[in-house]
């Protein structure tokens, strides 16, 4: 299961981080798209070390190396105008909105979100234009797992990791919720009891 960062700040965020890695968290998205490249640099520095290989980068990916991050995110727009960057030995992901772009991805990706699965939690207005559980039939890339993101809540975990995700991305359901540790502890008991 991986989390993705709310664009914005949030209050007590890196601490809420580090207690989401401290309940097994294994991958936190850093999606800030505002913030500078000190803004970033600030950011990932309050994060503990051990939690570092646990980070993948959504933007300013210059900064990867010096943090010792090895994973890096491409948007979609990344992707298809400056993906000729040297990715040596790093873990890649992307961002997919069709089973077409999905199935059309190069094999560099380990895995790609393919969204939204559902009515957006934390975007306005932003629902599936097909239902992607019909079109992951139509599924041929086998060589890059394949991440829900998109509305992903307790309530549907079970139904989406059945319809042929192999995983799932959670962040409004976190991020807007009072209690982002317990609700992310119900997720992943969820998760766990679907993957074992």
């Amino acid at each position: 299961m991986i989390v993705i960062t709310n664009p914005s700040s949030i209050a007590n965020e890196i601490s809420i981080i580090e207690s989401l890695f401290e309940e097994g968290l294994s991958l936190l998205h850093i999606r800030k798209p505002d913030f500078s490249e000190l803004e970033m640099a600030q950011f990932i520095h309050q994060i503990r070390l051990e939690f570092r290989s646990k980070l993948a980068l959504h933007n300013h990916h210059e900064l990867a190396e010096d943090f010792g991050i090895n994973r890096i995110h491409f948007s979609e727009k990344d992707r298809k105008s400056i993906f000729s960057i040297c990715q040596d030995q790093k873990i890649l992901s992307t961002s997919t909105h069709s089973i077409e772009d999905f199935n059309s991805l190069e094999n560099d990706f380990d895995y790609a979100f393919l969204s939204p699965v559902y009515k957006s939690i934390s975007k306005v207005d932003y629902h599936p234009k097909e239902n992607l559980f019909e079109a992951l039939k139509r599924r041929t890339n086998h060589k890059t797992k394949v991440i829900a993101l998109g509305g992903i809540d307790a309530k549907n975990i079970k139904e989406t990791l059945e319809n042929g995700f192999d995983d799932v991305a959670l962040l409004g359901t976190i991020w807007n919720n009072e209690n982002p540790i317990k609700q992310f502890k119900l997720c992943q008991k969820i998760a766990h009891s679907h993957l074992v």
